[in-house]
């Protein structure tokens, strides 16, 4: 009896035993996996991390680098406006441009100014005010010029304020020339770069190859030296940190102290940048911290969960990632779903503006029957024979009408031909109340598209709403240019109000509203009212 209640008891003991070395043995098991498997989790967090710095680096530089080369070919732009252009209207294009310049992002100053080359030279301080729009310049603090770029350009400090010159020069004749460019505010392109890329965590800035920094976001580093307020060294900008082929894909990255937020430590990436007109580098910042609070949280819920649930850390492990992954897939699919949700619902926008403007075209057309109708009504009791050419004329204007456009832009060389036909069935009513003129500064423009109608609206708008006498004609004037087409007629408004005012121009709004073009225009200007309609790009 003694025996068994002794063999129990040792049973007892060894059974213990035996749960607290298996205890021992799963903990000592935990442990490691714990050690091991936060290793390899804080590996891969560390890897996407920096995966994530380096997608957003290039994102970042990619946007700079495109902002810049649109910076280039806009001095291009310019060079062609001039070429075309002759000396009697200079200033009328320059004053356009400046317009237009008013209504983007990126403000941008042209400027022109002749010279005789014996006598005056760039830095001359009447042609400097002309760059920054100043009527005089008094006094400027220094010139930075770039050396060695196919586009001339320099930068201009005056009362604290940097400027960035783009110029070229022509020779009008053997005693005059001019300079022309355009003229960026410093303080106005950072405020443009702020706008690009909002969400992103980190912040960037450029210098040149001479290290002026020509944006930063404190406003107080630009235009000072970059080697003097970071701790960017000269062999940094000479370097890469990877392997490559394609001079333009190399870049630096180091560990580093940001000059922008103070004892904080950065990813820094440098990149060199070269256009036509600039030579330098893009520098884009990784606040450092950011990885790594996102590293040691991962490492606490690690370390939370394994050592809350020691014994049943393969079963949770698995639950935890089917669990995740489940989750995965329904926020991937909900993202797939609201997606295609956003393209049908983008589709059934689009369909709704086509339906809009087939139905504004629809309410033109009777409109112009109606007039046309009541004028050969008038025509066959006065004069058989221009009733027959009336009548012709109508048949070829309503073949054009009759088979509209699919996507209500036409060429331009169709509009200007059914124009002018539609002028002749006027000039049929009024003979020396009206007088046309069209005029086609570049033939080239024949072949680009405007909308459809879009002269015939312009031009009904001035005869519907203006007097046209013997006494005072109604001149209309076509000038078709190589960026756009202008209509000018003379002002000199019915006092009577007419019912429909200004429906056909906001047609026209909305048709160049549909393909996101925003420079169409109207205006009265030196008693002639002035519209402008620009071309559309064929999709």
């Amino acid at each position: 009896m003694q025996k068994n209640i002794l063999s129990i008891r040792s049973h007892l003991n060894l059974s213990n035993k035996s749960i607290y070395v298996i205890a021992l043995i799963v903990s000592i098991i935990a442990i490691i996996a714990l050690i091991v498997l936060s290793f390899l989790i804080n590996n891969e967090s560390q890897k996407s991390n920096n995966d994530f710095v380096l997608k957003g680096f290039l994102r970042k530089s990619e946007a700079i680098e495109f902002e810049f080369k649109n910076i280039e070919e806009y001095q291009e732009v310019l060079k062609n406006v001039v070429k075309k252009s002759d000396e009697k209207n200079f200033a009328d294009h320059f004053l356009v441009l400046n317009e237009l310049n008013s209504n983007r992002k990126l403000v941008r100053n042209d400027w022109f100014t002749t010279y005789d080359p014996k006598k005056e030279k760039l830095t001359d301080k009447s042609i400097l005010a002309k760059t920054i729009n100043q009527s005089n310049l008094t006094e400027f603090n220094s010139i930075y010029i770039s050396k060695e770029q196919k586009i001339n350009n320099f930068l201009l400090d005056y009362k604290d304020t940097l400027y960035w010159i783009n110029y070229d020069s022509i020779q009008l004749s053997e005693s005059k020339n001019m300079y022309y460019g355009s003229t960026i505010n410093l303080y106005d392109l950072y405020n443009f770069f702020t706008t690009i890329d909002v969400t992103s965590t980190n912040y960037v800035y450029v210098f040149n190859k001479d290290g002026i920094c020509i944006t930063h976001p404190n406003e107080k580093f630009i235009g000072e030296n970059i080697f003097e307020f970071t701790d960017i060294q000269v062999n940094d900008t000479i370097t890469s940190t990877i392997k490559s082929n394609f001079p333009q894909d190399k870049y630096t990255l180091n560990e580093a102290s940001s000059e922008f937020i103070k004892d904080t430590e950065i990813k820094r990436f440098i990149k060199p940048l070269h256009t036509k007109n600039f030579d330098g580098y893009i520098v884009v910042n990784h606040l450092s911290y950011i990885i790594d609070e996102k590293v040691e949280r991962t490492k606490f819920y690690i370390s939370f969960i394994f050592l809350g649930t020691v014994f049943l850390i393969i079963i949770i492990f698995l639950l935890f990632n089917k669990i995740t992954s489940k989750t995965y897939k329904e926020k991937a699919s909900i993202i797939e779903e609201k997606n295609r949700l956003l393209i049908e619902n983008e589709k059934i926008k689009n369909a709704n503006t086509l339906t809009q403007l087939q139905q504004l075209k629809n309410q033109i057309n009777p409109h112009f029957l109606f007039n046309s109708l009541n004028s050969l009504y008038m025509l066959i009791g006065l004069n058989k024979e221009n009733a027959q050419k009336f009548t012709m004329n109508l048949s070829k204007i309503y073949r054009y009408l009759i088979v509209p456009p699919k996507e209500n832009v036409v060429l331009v060389k169709n509009e200007l031909n059914f124009i002018e036909q539609y002028m002749d069935l006027h000039k049929s009513r009024f003979s020396e109340e009206l007088i046309f003129d069209l005029q086609i500064e570049d033939s080239k423009s024949l072949e680009k598209n405007i909308p459809y109608l879009a002269l015939q609206i312009v031009v009904e708008n001035a005869i519907k709403h203006n007097i046209a006498t013997i006494d005072q004609p109604l001149m209309i004037n076509i000038e078709v240019k190589s960026d756009f087409i202008i209509v000018k007629n003379t002002f000199q408004k019915k006092n009577k109000a007419i019912e429909n005012e200004k429906f056909g121009l906001k047609y026209l709004l909305k048709i160049y509203k549909f393909y996101q073009i925003y420079n169409f225009s109207t205006k009265v200007e030196k008693e002639e009212f002035v519209c402008v309609l620009p071309y559309i790009d064929s999709k």
